[in-house]
């Protein structure tokens, strides 16, 4: 049954026996129209709800301002240190690996009488064993056997394992013969070539030499050099006008974003010299600074209860931070790792920024 059918029943019925069964078949033909004029006369009758507008609070609002701050990181320039259970490993790889490969003829890697059939013979009678960095190899003999190093040997050293090879680097093989050279021209009664110390002077091709791990930077502990703790990660610290140890950071000027606020931040702080990266457009963390009460009553805007500073990753790739002239009244700045940056901030401010910097 429709909703017309529906409504010519209600009325029919409210007319009682005053109506027809033909006028009741011909009402109940009607359109849809008018069931829909009876609902809305039935809705008017109904008495109206008035609705009320919602009423703003008149308590005065509390709100944190927002800050920018930035993370400058330099990133480790060397590799680690290995620790010793890994030094032990890999020595003991390499000597596996030669004793492995010496059981095979020489002449099953090189061809025999050539320029590295020669070469190998010379150096193999000046170092006594294949190998130049892991020590010497006797295979044969009653100690054959006894081919292990013991704790503490001098092969296991890593600065004992540079040196040889630079030694070996040094030397071309050619001083042996030069020495024999010499003792056949003294048994003939011959001359004796210019010598130096008593032999034949040779020729050796200058080797670069490593830099060393250790700079003049940790030797001096100048926490302002960006050439100290190559294999650490190092950040900016610097004092604010406060007094505090802190990452540099300032509000946001109206609708500055943080990508923005960050890049106007590294000039302003530490000047155009350092060639930075703003890593992203999302903040790696925040810290929420709350005012004392007596600040907030002192303070121009007691509805600001504090400050929250949202922190930006940045890479210096090279430069280094100059203060002067600096527009945020920073004092001074450090590079610090991780561990240093716990000691120089506040407990507070370290739980904030902790998970943010990484471990080496």
């Amino acid at each position: 049954m429709n909703a017309g059918q529906q409504t010519t029943r209600r009325l029919a019925s409210k007319a009682g026996s005053s109506i027809c069964r033909s006028c009741r078949d011909t009402v109940s033909r009607q359109t849809y129209a008018t069931a829909a004029v009876a609902a809305q006369t039935e809705d008017q009758n109904q008495p109206q709800v008035a609705h009320t507008m919602p009423v703003a609070s008149t308590s005065p609002s509390t709100s944190y301002a927002v800050n920018a701050g930035i993370v400058v990181s330099r990133p480790p320039l060397i590799t680690r240190d290995l620790h010793p259970f890994e030094s032990a490993f890999f020595l003991y790889q390499r000597r596996l690996n030669e004793r492995l490969a010496l059981p095979f003829t020489r002449y099953f890697y090189v061809k025999k009488k050539t320029p590295a059939d020669l070469e190998w013979k010379r150096k193999l009678r000046q170092r006594l064993t294949p190998a130049r960095d892991i020590g010497r190899y006797k295979g044969y003999g009653e100690e054959a056997w006894n081919d292990e190093l013991l704790l503490g040997a001098q092969e296991s050293d890593v600065n004992w394992q540079v040196d040889s090879l630079l030694k070996d680097a040094e030397q071309s093989g050619l001083e042996n013969n030069a020495q024999n050279e010499n003792a056949e021209a003294n048994a003939e009664g011959g001359v004796i070539p210019p010598t130096v110390g008593g032999a034949k002077k040779v020729e050796h091709e200058l080797v670069e030499r490593p830099m060393p791990r250790v700079t003049e930077a940790d030797k001096t502990g100048d926490v302002k050099s960006l050439n100290r703790l190559l294999q650490r990660t190092l950040y900016l610290l610097v004092k604010n006008k406060d007094g505090r140890w802190a990452f540099p950071e300032d509000r946001l000027i109206k609708k500055e974003s943080l990508h923005n606020a960050a890049e106007r931040i590294l000039v302003q702080s530490g000047g155009a010299n350092m060639n930075t990266w703003v890593v992203g457009n999302v903040p790696v963390g925040h810290h929420q600074h709350d005012f004392l009460p007596e600040t907030l009553k002192s303070s121009p805007n007691p509805k600001e209860l504090g400050l929250k500073t949202f922190f930006m990753k940045v890479r210096i790739m090279a430069g280094q931070c100059n203060l002067t002239n600096n527009k945020l009244g920073l004092t001074d700045f450090k590079w610090l790792a991780k561990e240093e940056v716990e000691k120089a901030v506040d407990k507070k401010y370290w739980h904030s920024i902790r998970n943010m910097l990484a471990e080496r």
